[in-house]
């Protein structure tokens, strides 16, 4: 009989112990969390099953938030996401971007642009050439910032009124390959880019008008005479006599070394230079 009661309190203490293990008690914590380099917090990375039951692992997100209720929030957000793992947080500081080198993440969240720190760390993270996609969230409609941010090469740009939705959305929709921002400035970002191309569109323009040496009188001209328009025809319409249109097309011809009006039409064509035509 003693020996039977000596084997049913082993057999309790046993499972008193899984019980604790499968609760998560110890060093790790209940979320898996531990002390990371310079006090920043790790979290260790989970595996979501698929379908058909073999492991499968999630978008390892470290978020960079400033305030830290904020940030504890969203970590507890975050981590009640099925296919999404917190690896770890922190403030953005001078120290983070060790943090993160330390810490591979696909996904880094990032609640401010304002400050040198968070600027130099999506640089770093550029030079690095890392696969790490950012995320920032928490900002202002402003169009100057959002313009930054693309350069900057971040991926989703979230207002202060985005919604713990919108965040999540936002999370799996950038790890898909996706870019997320307001309508309104992705609106922004189209007008922006089609003015950087009328601008260097007329930049190169002008700069091949004063490489080829033509004037704009000159491009007018041999524009005309591209639709076949005679020298008498061209006088014409240009309120010309025949005899000046006859020296400018030579002097065209001169300048882009052509043998025949056809060639320095050509010619004048291949430079993107003809107008009227």
């Amino acid at each position: 009989m003693k020996a039977l009661g000596k084997t049913a309190v082993a057999r309790q203490r046993l499972k008193k112990t899984e019980v604790r293990a499968n609760s998560g008690e110890g060093d790790g914590g209940s979320d898996g969390r531990f002390c990371g380099p310079n006090g920043s917090s790790e979290i260790s990375p989970s595996k979501e099953g698929n379908i058909n039951g073999s492991p499968q692992l999630a978008i390892s997100v470290y978020l960079v938030v400033q305030t830290r209720l904020l940030r504890e929030t969203l970590v507890r957000l975050l981590q009640k996401q099925v296919g999404i793992a917190v690896v770890g947080e922190s403030q953005c500081s001078q120290s983070t971007n060790e943090h993160l080198a330390a810490i591979p993440c696909d996904m880094l969240l990032l609640d401010s642009l304002s400050t040198v720190y968070a600027r130099n760390l999506i640089e770093e993270l550029n030079e690095r050439t890392s696969q790490t996609k950012v995320v920032l969230f928490g900002m202002d409609e402003d169009e100057e910032c959002f313009l930054t941010a693309v350069r900057l090469g971040v991926c989703g740009y979230l207002l202060k009124d985005a919604s713990s939705a919108e965040i999540i959305s936002a999370v799996r929709g950038v790890a898909r390959g996706e870019a997320v921002c307001p309508p309104r400035l992705c609106m922004s970002l189209f007008q922006h880019i089609a003015q950087e191309f009328r601008e260097r569109s007329g930049m190169d323009h002008h700069a091949a008008c004063a490489k080829i040496g033509l004037t704009y009188r000159q491009r007018e001209l041999i524009g005309l005479v591209a639709k076949g328009m005679t020298n008498k025809e061209i006088a014409a319409q240009l309120n010309l006599s025949e005899y000046t249109v006859k020296n400018h097309i030579h002097r065209i011809m001169r300048r882009v070394e052509a043998d025949s009006r056809q060639e320095a039409v050509e010619v004048v064509r291949a430079g993107g230079l003809l107008l009227n035509a």
